[in-house]
């Protein structure tokens, strides 16, 4: 078993470090990031599966490391599966209370290698629960370099709780680009918002965008049923990767599970990737071994008749306030009608229907 790689430097360290090397036209592996609920708590965790999920991915962002030897076990479960060699390498435990988590990279050994530059960001405002986590990593065949960036923001009691964090993510952006110059970035994880949300401003503001705008990756109680876009891949506007296909990967397909099995066994997120040139994702079937083709999950919609004031908060341009505007004004029958609320325009109304997340 390889040993957990910690390379958690200060940033003027990280500055040295930090040499340009071009980006190739074109490279070849898939880019995943993957809340595993919990990954090391003694809550059933089937690691085959796990590891089943993860060998799709050349190099995986993974977020709630409960502890290190969960990394060590997954590591281990992913070269028995996979037959191949795999890396490594987790923060410290981050977290301002009695919960607290490790991020982790781990990546195939045959097509990616770890550059340089891991640090976690050093918060001096104390914006973060969690401060974010971040690497540069190569591809080995075209020599494509890129620093990826782990974050998992706050859910708290309601959105406004993740908002202070939504918007400091635009700081921390900015500071990526100092810290990894000339390098394209990916910033990814488990936002606890949905990327059309309002309060995405800020990152918007500063060259960033959801690579991630369709479909839900949180597991909903029903089989096939997906409830929120949470997990998102964000990339700066002018980043020179040739990105071929993106998606959400609904692992219980492949797993031929239910969903409340993955919820219990595996996680209830749903990974989200990319790929670079000419790699793809190719769905393998645990039972058989057999390539199969994922099914369109569709997201579960928001009825404006008997959502709760949580769910309604989720639409773009919606608060806690609006929402409640909603209940009180039912029974709703047209979209159309949300003007009525005080300050939703037509520009509103209309991201509201391009969110495609209200039931018609």
């Amino acid at each position: 078993m390889k040993p957990v790689r910690h390379h958690v430097q200060s940033i003027g360290c990280l500055l040295l470090l930090s040499v340009f090397i071009p980006s190739a036209a074109w490279s070849d592996i898939v880019v995943g990031s993957w809340n595993i609920r919990n990954l090391g708590w003694d809550n059933g965790k089937s690691f085959e599966n796990v590891a089943h999920v993860a060998q799709h991915f050349d190099l995986l962002a993974i977020q709630e490391v409960m502890n290190e030897d969960a990394i060590h076990q997954l590591e281990v479960a992913l070269e028995t599966t996979s037959q191949e060699e795999w890396s490594s390498m987790a923060s410290h435990a981050l977290g301002a209370s009695s919960y607290r988590e490790h991020y982790a990279f781990m990546w195939r050994d045959s097509t990616v290698e770890y550059a340089d530059g891991a640090v976690v960001f050093i918060d001096n405002r104390d914006a973060f629960a969690r401060e974010p986590y971040s690497a540069k990593f190569r591809s080995l065949e075209s020599g494509t370099t890129f620093a990826l960036a782990n974050v998992h923001i706050t859910y708290g009691n309601s959105v406004s709780d993740r908002l202070p964090e939504i918007d400091a993510l635009a700081d921390y952006w900015q500071w990526m680009e100092e810290v990894y110059p000339d390098t394209p970035r990916l910033l990814a994880g488990d936002f606890n918002l949905a990327p059309f949300h309002s309060g995405w401003e800020a990152m918007l503001s500063v060259g960033a965008y959801p690579l991630i705008t369709e479909g839900a990756s949180t597991l909903g109680m029903s089989d096939g049923d997906y409830a929120n876009l949470y997990d998102n891949i964000w990339l700066n506007e002018d980043h020179s990767l040739n990105i071929s296909d993106h998606g959400i990967f609904y692992f219980p397909d492949i797993l031929n599970i239910s969903h409340s099995e993955a919820r219990d066994t595996v996680s209830d997120h749903a990974p989200v990737y990319l790929t670079l040139g000419n790699a793809e994702l190719a769905p393998v079937s645990l039972e058989d071994g057999e390539v199969t083709s994922l099914s369109s999950a569709e997201p579960s919609c928001i009825n404006l008749n008997t959502a709760s004031a949580s769910e309604l908060d989720t639409l773009p341009y919606i608060g806690p306030a609006r929402a409640q505007d909603i209940i009180e004004l039912r029974p709703w029958s047209d979209l159309n009608e949300l003007t009525r609320i005080s300050g939703l325009g037509n520009s509103h109304l209309e991201a509201i229907k391009t969110s495609n997340s209200v039931c018609q």
